[in-house]
């Protein structure tokens, strides 16, 4: 989270400000929006989604026309799927990891790739691949604080602005990236990205691969602003608006850090009923297998650290201490999934042993560190913790 911010979060209580005019979406109106323009290219958490049923039967079925033997009762297939937490600078970890199990020669080529808050910064970078590595490693080390915010004066409904951060995503994700995105897409492959509709207290999942298929220039600010929303922690970060249309009427959404509802998902709840639209079309996958690896940008086990008796020191550790249990039972979550359907779960968070050093929130040199920790351990072949914490799968 945003260490040395985190105090500001109790500001709101004692500072009062003009409040910007809205006309959020009703909630009785809230799937049958178009946002930018564009339908069927989300998804709430915890809801199931027939376009998301679709889209996935739609998949399987390019599959066996691409791949006869696919669904065969002689072939079997192992599906790999990527998951990213979220973690504001300790993303340089999972950067790292990510280009270190390149080198390792092992990473796989991922079917789905989630992504949330500083893991959907990550996540459009990690499904294009190894020919991406090199600017993973540049963003998450050779930007500094300066490079992501800046101090807001007057407060109105953020403590800092994110224009720097809006400019850092436009740079990196440009038209190149998201034609690269629309091409997987097309073969088969999925990216999705979380952010939270405050107003709804909802997980919203995005369909990136979608988006970037439209291909015009409204995609594209529509796929920035996602990642963007996704990554704005609120009361410091500004929320971001969408524009939300229906029939005629203008409306707008309020979106702001997928973590704040999860710190990792997947899809297993909009897909509920997914099993019997499969035998519904006749479609036999359970031949085929699955492996779920996890990149928790942060840490699982506790760190002791002695708190100062002062309100930010308190407040500071407190949301640490409230998104790491978080972040457990998200693990939990996912684990519980794989092992029901009987897939390979692996996790990989930032050891305990590591003690931050970092002088500012987003400090380069921490942020090296820690990229080099998560080269250096995938490298060498990661040992992938095949549980989350408290179960022993021995």
């Amino acid at each position: 989270m945003l260490k040395r911010y985190c105090w500001l979060i109790f500001g709101i209580f004692i500072i009062s400000g003009c409040a910007n005019a809205r006309h959020a979406v009703p909630e009785d109106l809230l799937n049958s929006v178009r946002i930018s323009g564009m339908q069927d290219i989300r998804a709430f958490g915890g809801i199931p989604s027939d376009s998301f049923k679709k889209d996935f039967l739609k998949l399987l079925e390019q599959e066996e026309r691409e791949s006869p033997s696919f669904l065969s009762f002689k072939a079997a297939r192992t599906y790999s799927m990527l998951v990213i937490s979220g973690g504001a600078a300790n993303g340089a970890y999972g950067a790292g990891l990510l280009n270190g199990w390149s080198q390792a020669g092992t990473r796989p080529v991922f079917k789905v790739v989630t992504g949330i808050s500083t893991g959907a910064i990550i996540a459009p970078f990690a499904f294009l691949g190894s020919r991406y590595d090199d600017k993973l490693k540049e963003f998450y080390t050779k930007h500094s604080t300066k490079d992501v915010m800046r101090l807001r004066i007057p407060f109105i409904n953020s403590f800092v602005s994110t224009l720097p951060l809006e400019r850092l995503i436009e740079r990196y994700c440009d038209a190149g990236l998201l034609k690269e995105i629309a091409i997987e897409y097309n073969k088969g492959r999925r990216l999705y990205v979380g952010t939270t509709n405050l107003d709804a207290q909802r997980l919203v999942i995005w369909d990136m691969g979608k988006i970037a298929s439209i291909g015009d220039d409204k995609a594209l600010k529509l796929f920035r602003k996602i990642i963007l929303a996704s990554a704005s922690v609120p009361i410091a970060f500004p929320p971001v608006y969408l524009s939300a249309e229906i029939d005629t009427q203008d409306y707008d959404e309020m979106h702001v850090d997928g973590g704040i509802t999860r710190q990792v998902f997947f899809l297993f709840d909009v897909l509920q009923g997914f099993n019997k639209a499969l035998k519904e079309k006749g479609i036999d996958i359970s031949r085929n297998k699955y492996a779920i690896y996890v990149i928790r940008n942060g840490y699982v086990d506790p760190v002791y650290r002695e708190v100062p008796d002062t309100l930010s020191a308190i407040a500071e550790r407190t949301v640490e201490t409230m998104t790491n249990a978080q972040s457990i039972g998200d693990l939990y979550q996912l684990y519980i999934f794989a092992e029901n359907g009987k897939g390979d779960f692996n996790l990989a968070y930032i050891p305990s042993t590591h003690i931050s050093k970092a002088r500012e929130l987003f400090d380069p040199v921490e942020m090296r560190e820690l990229f080099d920790l998560g080269f250096k351990e995938a490298q060498k072949g990661y040992n992938w913790k095949k549980a989350p914490p408290g179960i022993n799968k021995d």
